[in-house]
Formats: C-alpha cells, sequence, structure tokens
C-alpha cells in the first residue's frame, strides 16, 4: 500500500495554490501541517480525487489517480473541512444513505454501520437527530462515514476545528487506532493535534513543502534557537515585531517570553529545549508567514 505524490502543483487562474510538492506514503499517520492559505485543503482535495493537478502526478499503488480515480475511490475515507450533516437525520439514518452512495449492499452496511456506532460510542445516540448533536459528535459521525467502506487511505482535513480539549484528544486517539493498517493523512494548522500520534510530518507554506521528516527530527532541528528572554511589558510589541514569540507570560519580574531565534536575542537571554511547536513556528515564520 502505498500513495506516491510526484511533484505536484495546482493553479486557480494566476494564482499558484500549490508548487513542486512530492511526498511517499506508507501505512501509518501523516501529520500535514502549515497555516491558513498554506494549501493544505488545495493538497487534500487533489488526493481525494475532487480536483486534478495542474502539474504532476498522483499515484495509488502504481496507478495513476487522474486516469483510474475509481481505484481509489473505492479506498477512500475523507473528512472534509466543511462536513455537513442532514439535521433532520438522525445517525442511522445518515449512514445508511451514505452506505448507498458508497455501493455498499444493505446487510452489510447496516453490520458495519451498528460496529462504528459502538466504537465511537455513538450506540446510545443512533435515533437522536443530527442537529441536536454537539460539534464532537457530528465529527464522530464524519468519521463513522469516512470509515463505512473500511478505507485504505483516510484523509482528514481540519477535523478538531471547535471540538473541546477532550474530545480533541479522543479523537487523536480514534485516529492512532485507525493507522496500524492504513494510511492516514491529518492535515492541521493545530501542532498539538499531531505531536504525539504521528511518526512523520510534513510542513507546507505558502504553498510549498519546507519539510518531510520525523518530528523527533524536526524538534532536533532547532536546538539551540529557542531563548528564554525577559523583558519590561513596554519592549514586548518591540520584540514581537523583531522575533518569532511562541508566549508570553506576565510575570512579577516582567515578561517571560519564549523566543525562536537563530541568534541570542538579547544579551541575558537562556536557552530552553526545543518543542515541535517551535520548530514549526520556526520553518513558517522563515518565509514571514505568522498565525
Amino acid at each position: 500500500m502505498q500513495l506516491d505524490i510526484q511533484r505536484v502543483s495546482k493553479n486557480y487562474g494566476s494564482k499558484q495554490a500549490l508548487q513542486d510538492v512530492s511526498l511517499k506514503l506508507k501505512p501509518g499517520v501523516l501529520g500535514l501541517l502549515g497555516p491558513n492559505g498554506a494549501g493544505k485543503s488545495t493538497l487534500m482535495r487533489m488526493l481525494a480525487t475532487i480536483e486534478k493537478p495542474s502539474e504532476g502526478t498522483i499515484f495509488w499503488n502504481g496507478v495513476d489517480i487522474t486516469k483510474d480515480p475509481n481505484l481509489l475511490r473505492r479506498e477512500l475515507g475523507y473528512l472534509p473541512q466543511d462536513f455537513g450533516v442532514y439535521p433532520n437525520m438522525n445517525p442511522m439514518e445518515f449512514l445508511e444513505y451514505m452506505a448507498a452512495m458508497k455501493g455498499l449492499s444493505v446487510k452489510s452496511a447496516k453490520k458495519r454501520i451498528n460496529e462504528l456506532l459502538e466504537v465511537l460510542n455513538l450506540a446510545n445516540d443512533r435515533k437522536r437527530l443530527l442537529g441536536g448533536f454537539s460539534g464532537g459528535m457530528k465529527q464522530r459521525v464524519g468519521i463513522a462515514q469516512a470509515l463505512l467502506n473500511d478505507p485504505s487511505l483516510l484523509i482528514v482535513d481540519e477535523p478538531t476545528v471547535g471540538l473541546d480539549p477532550q474530545e480533541r484528544i479522543r479523537f487523536r486517539n480514534l485516529l492512532s487506532t485507525l493507522s496500524s493498517d492504513r494510511i492516514v493523512i491529518l492535515s492541521t494548522h493545530i501542532v498539538t493535534d499531531i505531536e504525539s500520534i504521528a511518526p512523520n510530518i510534513a510542513v507546507l507554506s505558502k504553498g510549498n513543502l519546507i519539510t518531510y521528516t520525523s518530528p523527533e527530527h524536526l524538534i532536533q532541528s532547532v536546538n539551540d534557537k529557542v531563548w528564554n528572554c525577559i523583558i519590561p511589558t513596554t519592549k514586548l510589541q518591540e520584540m514581537q515585531e523583531k522575533y518569532t514569540i511562541s508566549s508570553a507570560i506576565h510575570r512579577s519580574d516582567g515578561v517571560h517570553a519564549r523566543v525562536v531565534s537563530d541568534v541570542r536575542p538579547i544579551p541575558h537571554a537562556t536557552s530552553l529545549p526545543s518543542s515541535l511547536e517551535d520548530a514549526y513556528l520556526y520553518y513558517v515564520s522563515s518565509l514571514g508567514v505568522t498565525q
């Protein structure tokens, strides 16, 4: 099982949304990180065969998906960023409808739906109208529809936006469990969503692939570039204009600013251990992108 993205670009008129992106993926979770407008959703739509690349090729198990999209569609599960449900349906009705759209038989669909409702902790709500569901419950219904055909490739685009912390943790754990025998692509701009579950991370910014590596290597790459600076409150704005600051905590002795920089920002700055968020901010800010 392999997804091979070779030098893919996407243009919308004169605007280039993606430029020369190449990735080779095998089973496991890929965390696709990038700020809003980085090109993540554009790449997801092309992988889901909704759009075609302007240049380059995407291969699924050696087959060009532009020439034979149905080959991938049969093995694809997709939860888009703007996933919506029918508020006057309950989960059973909605999933039965989606199963029919995917071409599943009535018998196999019923069995699969019951399994997913149990796994996703929705069994007791199967008859409730979706219009009364919380954001987290709707997302669980969304992942259920994406898993109906037991996909080999699962794509989830910004799945935790609007979820509370507990729902986000449950969702991350679910994706981690699902990744043992399939390729899972988790696209997000929230670093903590992928920190604990993705063995590989790709960072997109302004349509370019900035880096593709493991979280450990990404963190190591910014060792000695993270600083603790204690500054007066009146100097904070000046520091923010000159440096990338990942956090600023107000204390009695001043503002403790966590600064990501190649050079020591102020004479008395002390070095700090780097984190994945530090590394992400370092690479994104190198292109002049702000969060």
